[in-house]
């Protein structure tokens, strides 16, 4: 029998810890071990490899990690009514299972993992996107991590895979798809999760690149990306007029006509406004 055979079902595990699902903490449990397992082969071969996983709860996940064959395991978890449940699955897996009581924001993992490193996740609703804007956007490339295997609500997962034209394009899609290979591999139905949410939700699968796609400055990049979407329905010249005093020539150097908007621009022509900014 395998060790995530020998623990108890999840649903005996929450009634047994009294681990309702909180709201405030942007908890959905998802108590199905065949997704959880699922999941987890989206992260790929895990047998020489670390993994952090953010918001375990009562560990549906964590333990198909483990059951995977992930070398060890990092989860952070800020509820502690979970840290019994998550005790008995170190228990079970002697050696490759840490659990932290923290704030994911707050914690280093490379103060507790070996590289390679890998991210699994199902991200607290309310923390999801902060953190993988973080992730996306570390001081230095390539970041510590190789991939990220992260659900979010289906509408978030769609904002990272946009292409231009589309009105789910935006900043969190040039963030994602400067640095890194992303594409949505699984889609869930309410249904998977207690309590059920009122939207559905979808895994996103993203590749960390050795470099970006397209050369340009972090900061500029985000800078002007932001500015034009945070006025999406502006023309650029207008959106960006703060950004430099000659922004309409910047951009036809950039290849961008100066009455386009944001949504239609691409990500390599984002790249060259941002080269183009700073020289």
């Amino acid at each position: 029998m395998s060790a995530i055979d020998s623990l108890p079902p999840l649903r005996d595990v929450i009634a047994t810890h009294g681990l309702s699902a909180r709201k405030s903490l942007g908890q959905n449990f998802l108590l199905d071990l065949n997704l959880t397992a699922k999941i987890a082969r989206q992260a790929g071969d895990l047998s020489e490899a670390d993994v952090l996983e953010i918001g375990p709860g009562p560990g549906g996940l964590t333990r198909g990690l483990l059951a995977e064959g992930a070398r060890r395991v990092l989860a952070i978890e800020k509820d502690s009514r979970c840290m019994p449940a998550l005790a008995e699955i170190a228990d079970a897996y002697p050696g490759r299972l840490e659990v932290i009581n923290g704030d994911a924001l707050e914690i280093d993992p490379l103060a507790h993992l070996t590289p390679p490193i890998h991210v699994a996740a199902n991200l607290p609703y309310n923390v999801g996107t902060e953190l993988l804007v973080r992730w996306l956007t570390p001081p230095e490339w390539p970041p510590f991590w190789q991939s990220l295997t992260l659900m979010f609500q289906r509408e978030v997962a769609e904002r990272i895979v946009a292409q231009p034209g589309s009105k789910a394009y935006g900043r969190l899609a040039i963030l994602a798809q400067w640095r890194a290979e992303a594409r949505i591999v699984m889609s869930l139905p309410p249904g998977a999760f207690t309590p059920p949410p009122k939207v559905s939700s979808a895994v996103v699968h993203l590749k960390a690149l050795p470099e970006p796609r397209f050369p340009a400055n972090a900061s500029t990049l985000s800078r002007v990306v932001a500015a034009a979407f945070n006025q999406r329905r502006k023309m650029l010249r207008a959106a960006l007029k703060g950004q430099a005093p000659d922004i309409e020539d910047r951009l036809i150097a950039a290849g961008i006509k100066p009455t386009e908007r944001a949504e239609q621009v691409s990500l390599e022509q984002f790249c060259a406004l941002a080269r183009e900014l700073d020289t």
